[in-house]
């Protein structure tokens, strides 16, 4: 038997601007810059992770702004929406007050599977979505980011539900229970709920049947590719010959330096990676300053001065600032 996948690790999305999702990610949603660095393999596009207080896997949002991409189209058989946590229905209230002073595009607070949810959107017209804790069991959050502008008791301290929109159900549905060994736990019209280990908002996945939308085409406001969580390296082999013993196309095993990985596209345009939880970001930068140097693999670092002067520099420090919280 194959060791069972613990969660959601992280998600990897598009972003048209760098800059923007940085002001985005830090000063809206309170989320912590811990890694500033580059895309492995094309190393002129940046690579922002944002976490809560740690790093920890299972918290981090990261985007790529590769340089000229078009705005994505949102559509069918695309991971579509990405959650975050936070610990109560009342944080959701701070939430819609938040967001109209801050001018951002929400649906106000509705209710899904028994959850509270506000959906919300950025510049990009990436779709997320606050997912309340209140009534929640399963995987463990995060840490908020201690030094955000968020007072503690209302921040995002990890991510949730991941959605994927689909049109062919039966063969997704197969791929997720008989492959990925998630259980069907609940339905609501179109929309099914599938979790995995523990269980909960952080190891779920959400389903929408759309046989009848366009094909969702990549670029920048779209996601990447969702990664969920495995112990360690034995683990991740264990998965490595799983998905290759089930006729999956990999990657094969990937040291990303932060983590190692697998990756496998399991249905048309979704992408998935299974990566391990350690070692994390605190390897080559304090505590105090995550995020604030540009972070390089070990293999890259003897290119340093090139890739300085190839990617513009973005000022990420923050342990100088002292945020208001509001």
């Amino acid at each position: 038997m194959v060791n069972e996948l613990k969660g959601i690790h992280h998600v990897t999305a598009i972003t048209s601007s760098a800059e923007k999702n940085y002001e985005f990610f830090t000063y809206v949603l309170g989320m912590r810059l811990v890694k500033k660095t580059v895309n492995q393999d094309d190393i002129q596009t940046y690579h922002l992770f944002f976490a809560d207080d740690k790093g920890s896997a299972g918290t981090d949002m990261t985007f790529f702004d590769f340089p000229g991409i078009p705005k994505g189209s949102h559509g069918t058989n695309e991971i579509f929406k990405t959650s975050f946590r936070v610990p109560d229905d009342a944080a959701l209230d701070y939430w819609v007050k938040r967001f109209d002073r801050l001018e951002v595009k929400h649906s106000g607070i509705k209710e899904q599977f028994g959850k509270k949810t506000l959906s919300f959107v950025d510049f990009d017209d990436q779709q997320y979505q606050l997912i309340s804790d209140e009534h929640n069991e399963g995987v463990a959050s995060g840490t908020p980011w201690q030094n955000g502008p968020v007072p503690l008791e209302h921040a995002i301290t990890g991510l949730g539900p991941i959605f994927v929109r689909i049109a062919n159900l039966d063969y997704f549905k197969e791929v997720l229970e008989k492959v990925l060994q998630f259980r069907e736990v609940n339905s609501e019209g179109a929309f099914h709920l599938f979790e995995v280990g523990e269980g909960g908002n952080g190891a779920q996945v959400v389903v929408e049947y759309n046989p009848v939308l366009p094909n969702a085409i990549q670029g920048f406001g779209t996601v990447h590719h969702a990664a969920f969580r495995v112990e360690d390296r034995n683990v991740l082999e264990e998965w490595i010959k799983r998905m290759g013993d089930f006729g999956f196309q990999t990657s094969g095993y990937v040291n990303r330096h932060f983590f190692e990985s697998l990756y496998a596209r399991v249905a048309p345009q979704i992408l998935f990676e299974f990566a391990t939880d350690g070692p994390g970001f605190m390897g080559d930068e304090p505590y105090e300053t995550l995020g604030e140097k540009l972070s390089l693999p070990p293999f890259l670092e003897p290119q340093r001065e090139e890739i300085e002067k190839m990617v513009r520099p973005i000022d990420t420090v923050r342990s100088t600032k002292d945020l208001t919280k509001e």
